[in-house]
């Protein structure tokens, strides 16, 4: 069976466009590849996070993934730093990336740009360890979106880059893929773009019913249509899309018919769009709040996943050292 490995970056709650984007992309992996999911935590230091934040945002994104599904069983999910052969790798990784090569990558230049202030050493080297994190399990397959592109072919290059200078073939050149053929993607509430954290456009899974009542009912309308079977504007069409991921067919059926023939009250398709939308996430939002209340339930689970996560990634740095010529430890 392949081997799959993916990061998940503890920034902010999950909301909807993550839930039918990346989320249901994980649920469909697990049973069909050999999975490993890890809670990236060293990535989040180079934008200087509290030391309290730490821990908060591992469990909190490690609740909301079991919540929605993930099976530890089935692919362990663990966080980045408890496993420390990922660092050793990532040292190696560097000694053999350059400076040029790195400058140049699209998301140090754009993370440069959004903190001038802070821009460190590991805003740099972000590529060599993702590298580090892939190649550690000698992964088959890694689900990235066309932002991290760029990243999964400097992986492939160090991988190769390895393989050359040492005469061996260590490293598996991972390979880039979507496990959906047509990914969901869940507009916001503004009326515009996608859904995102970044825009406060967001319905979290952890909202309660009433913050997503509020939430809906302030979404971005126009004036309604003025002619039967006139195209929808994007505003418009944004909320037939999210009813199309939440609602029944035919709830979806009856308010575009109702467009069609010019009689649609877009107060009453955003209150039934909410209730669809507290149905779908109530009971998410409720294991959410299991998983938080018990954080040694957590603890065990990312406890369980870092051990077999630790079982592939010593093996392959054991590998490393003998082929560059330090003693097994």
């Amino acid at each position: 069976m392949e081997k799959v490995v993916s990061g998940i970056r503890p920034t902010g709650n999950l909301h909807l466009g993550n839930y039918f984007g990346a989320v249901k992309s994980f649920l469909q992996m697990q049973d069909e590849y050999d999975c490993l999911f890890f809670i990236a935590d060293w990535h989040s230091l180079t934008t200087r996070p509290k030391p309290e934040d730490i821990v908060r945002s591992a469990n909190t994104i490690l609740a909301e993934y079991l919540a929605c599904g993930i099976d530890p069983e089935k692919a362990p999910i663990y966080i980045q730093s408890d496993v420390r052969e990922v660092l050793e790798l990532y040292l190696y990784l560097n000694m053999n990336a350059y400076l040029g090569e790195l400058e140049r990558t699209t998301t140090f230049k754009e993370k440069a740009r959004k903190q001038p202030d802070n821009v460190n050493a590991g805003l740099l080297t972000y590529p060599t360890l993702m590298a580090a994190d892939i190649l550690i399990h000698k992964a088959d397959k890694v689900p990235v979106g066309k932002d991290q592109e760029q990243n999964m072919e400097m992986a492939r290059r160090y991988a190769r880059r390895f393989n050359t200078i040492y005469g061996v073939e260590c490293f598996k050149e991972p390979k880039s893929f979507s496990p959906s053929d047509k990914p969901v993607k869940i507009p916001g509430l503004d009326g515009s773009g996608k859904m995102g954290k970044s825009e406060g456009n967001c319905i979290y899974l952890i909202d309660d019913a009433a913050t997503i009542r509020k939430k809906v009912m302030k979404a971005v309308t126009d004036a309604g249509p003025t002619a039967p079977d006139s195209e929808k504007p994007e505003v418009i069409q944004n909320l037939f899309t999210l009813m199309e991921a939440v609602s029944p067919r035919e709830t979806y059926d009856y308010f575009n018919e109702k467009w069609n023939d010019c009689s649609i009250r877009y107060g009453d398709m955003k209150k039934q769009l909410a209730e669809d939308i507290v149905a779908t996430t109530a009971p998410i939002r409720e294991r959410i709040m299991q998983y938080l209340s018990d954080t040694d339930r957590l603890a065990k689970i990312a406890a369980a996943g870092a051990e077999r996560a630790r079982e592939s990634a010593s093996k392959t740095i054991e590998e490393v050292r003998q082929i560059i010529g330090f003693r097994p430890r």
